[in-house]
């Protein structure tokens, strides 16, 4: 996959000069086009990155299942952060293939992944939640950390099983 990926962006870079050294298009047209091809690129990138499983930035789900965490703790030259893998829980059920995210450092948060983990490891499972934290309302790209959540980690509860 990885070879098919480069070679639709040498293709695309090829398709662009030709267009831009060859072509009688006028100015302006040309510029559309180099523009157009940058923001392509640059979101191209994010999608690929997303589908090799780096760390998604994007929100927790409502509800999942924490199968680990790494802590990388803020220093002088890094803001830090919170890695977790998750398997989403959807109706009840995990879904088939686990998702890393990418959560701003917290001391809270690090704390409660922290005990998460240390319980994981002694085999209670964990489950937990998430859900916007609430604020002032409007839109949130103009107020940094107006998309920060409010996670909670709690021991997945024993399956009752039927009697015989």
């Amino acid at each position: 996959m990885t070879l098919s990926v480069i070679l639709s962006f040498a293709a695309l870079v090829l398709l662009c000069a030709l267009a831009l050294l060859w072509s009688r298009w006028p100015v302006w047209l040309k510029g559309v086009l180099v523009v157009g091809v940058t923001v392509f690129y640059f979101h191209a990138n994010e999608l690929v990155h997303n589908m090799w499983g780096w760390p998604n930035a994007e929100a927790l789900p409502e509800r999942f299942v924490l199968l680990a965490a790494v802590i990388d703790e803020p220093t002088p030259k890094s803001a830090g952060a919170l890695y977790v893998w998750v398997n989403a829980l959807q109706d009840g059920k995990p879904s088939p293939q686990p998702r890393a995210y990418r959560l701003p450092y917290a001391k809270d948060l690090h704390a409660l992944l922290n005990e998460g983990m240390k319980k994981a490891r002694q085999g209670v499972s964990q489950i937990g939640t998430s859900e916007p934290r609430v604020g002032k309302r409007g839109l949130s790209w103009l107020r940094p950390g107006s998309d920060e959540q409010v996670v909670k980690i709690a021991d997945m509860p024993i399956p009752q099983l039927p009697e015989k």
